[in-house]
């Protein structure tokens, strides 16, 4: 079975998630790096020699070693510290990296973040570096994805195996919800899938926070030969590029932060900002849907597609129904695919296969779209151990509301942010965080400033579900050397996907450091 909080967490923060539209689903799945015969020119970094504290030296001045692992790319591998603060060879961890050289004289290297947390920016960037980054940017830059610390290829969390990440995601409690036995069913849930990733995966469990993987780019920006950051992160990824900023702001050379995430609020404020963006996106596609599709579900309005959603909810709640491989698609199921749809307009087809077949009771779209959302194969393996790293960064990164009282005033305004789609639960709080090994280790809430960084780009998209406009603008206010580039549309992340304004934006000032005198409101 599923805790009850677990599924809910995965939505509010797995949608940060980059991969977007389904339409790169198949790439995503085929993600892969296969080492055969040398192609390319085997390299050594050069790094900078910069100095440090005598106990990271060691980190800061190792040379990565190059080699060619197909597709064009170079795929290395760094030695990090478990815990920056208190460093040992004997508890390392491995950073797995690739990289596509410049085309042309490299500037330097571009690191590339895909969001998450739990996104492999290796698979990015080996696979697909076409879809990280712009033919620009491939000419004047190595571009660089690396798997953060708990993630893919890197020195990763691991709970369990293929049938129990079913079952953890796609179970149902069998007792009555709110009971007494359905709480007890579901904390035991928690509890064993949080002792399971610490016994699989160790006391690196506690280290995979966001603060310890700022702290590891920094050391691969030195290690590749780079006197100062650039550095493009979408969605979660700006997390990783805002807290550099903060930290490391004489490092900073230049950065952009597609998607981005507003700091200073608590992990509540992102859940209930995130609700109202789904609640918009999915009025968006109702409005427009009649207009655009000959097969559109929904053509007596918005208001009553979303009575007419919400009663779908309340029927899968219900009484769910079994798919074909027997696992039971609830109200919970036909969220995360919805989700997962909203995330581009290019994927709104999928919304409309999704709710036909759900009225008639079918749930091939339905689980289609919740297995590319959860990185499950038609074989039922999982690809990637993405949710697993998501839920490990998220419990150490943010603390965990236990409060009845608090907890039912949440839920009363989560109901409210999005009437259609929310479920209300008994306030039991995130039991799978409420439970983990390891309890919350991230900064307290505050703004950044970046005092002393030299210029940085935030581009926000006005009608972005998943890291809405909003925070955006609220983070571009707050870092001091921030510049905002406004997209007018919709989806989740704007660059290099089409619109010449925001791609030249980005590309302008990456190639010659140029910032606009305004937001160009693309």
């Amino acid at each position: 079975m599923t805790s009850a909080s677990s599924r809910s967490t995965a939505r509010r923060g797995k949608v940060a998630v980059r991969a977007g539209a389904l339409t790169v689903l198949p790439l995503l799945l085929l993600s892969g790096c296969f080492f055969g015969p040398q192609a390319l020119q085997s390299a050594t970094s050069t790094p900078t020699g910069e100095a440090v504290a005598a106990e990271l030296a060691p980190y800061y001045e190792q040379v990565l070693n190059w080699t060619d692992c197909d597709d064009g790319a170079q795929c290395a591998t760094a030695i990090a510290p478990m815990d920056w603060s208190n460093p040992s060879r004997e508890t390392d961890i491995t950073l797995a990296l690739a990289r596509h050289a410049a085309k042309g004289t490299a500037k330097g290297s571009l690191f590339v973040n895909p969001g998450g947390p739990g996104a492999s920016g290796y698979d990015l960037v080996h696979d697909d570096v076409d879809f990280a980054v712009s033919s620009a940017l491939q000419q004047d830059f190595d571009v660089i994805g690396w798997d953060p610390r708990g993630v893919g290829r890197s020195t990763p969390v691991t709970c369990y195996d293929d049938a129990g990440l079913d079952q953890f995601i796609f179970g149902l409690p069998t007792a009555p919800e709110g009971s007494a036995e359905w709480l007890t069913e579901v904390t035991k849930s928690a509890v064993d899938f949080g002792q399971a990733c610490l016994k699989n995966t160790g006391p690196v469990l506690q280290f995979v926070d966001t603060q310890s993987t700022v702290h590891d780019l920094d050391m691969l920006r030195a290690i590749v030969g780079d006197t100062t950051l650039n550095y493009l992160g979408y969605s979660y990824g700006s997390d990783i590029g805002s807290y550099y900023i903060e930290n490391f702001p004489s490092k900073v050379g230049r950065i952009v932060l597609d998607g981005a995430t507003d700091s200073s609020i608590s992990v509540f404020q992102v859940g209930l900002v995130q609700s109202k963006g789904f609640q918009l996106a999915l009025e968006n596609y109702l409005a427009a849907c009649p207009d655009l599709f000959d097969d559109c579900p929904f053509t007596d309005g918005v208001d009553a597609a979303l009575v007419s959603i919400r009663a779908l909810y309340d029927r899968y709640d219900a009484n769910p129904v079994a798919a074909p491989d027997g696992r039971m698609m609830d109200a919970g199921v036909l969220d995360i695919a919805m989700s997962a749809a909203l995330y581009s307009q290019d994927s709104w087809q999928y919304l409309n296969d999704l709710f036909s077949e759900a009225e008639n009771g079918a749930t091939e779209t339905a689980f289609f779209l919740a297995d590319f959302y959860y990185s499950r194969d038609t074989d039922g393996t999982y690809t990637d151990n993405s949710l697993e790293a998501f839920l490990a960064i998220y419990c150490v990164d943010y603390p965990a509301e236990t409060d009845p009282a608090v907890l039912a005033q949440q839920e009363v305004e989560l109901q409210a942010a999005s009437p259609t789609t929310y479920r209300s639960s008994p306030p039991v709080g995130d039991l799978t965080c409420i439970n983990w090994p390891y309890q919350y280790i991230g900064t307290p809430i505050t703004e950044l400033t970046g005092a002393g960084a030299a210029d940085v780009l935030i581009v926000s998209t006005t009608g972005d579900p998943a890291t809405p406009y909003e925070w955006g603008v609220a983070l571009s206010k707050q870092l001091e050397s921030a510049h905002l580039v406004t997209f007018d549309g919709e989806g989740h992340t704007a660059y290099n996907k089409g619109n010449a304004c925001v791609d030249s934006a980005v590309d302008d000032y990456f190639v010659s450091g140029t910032v606009p005198t305004s937001d160009p409101r693309c």
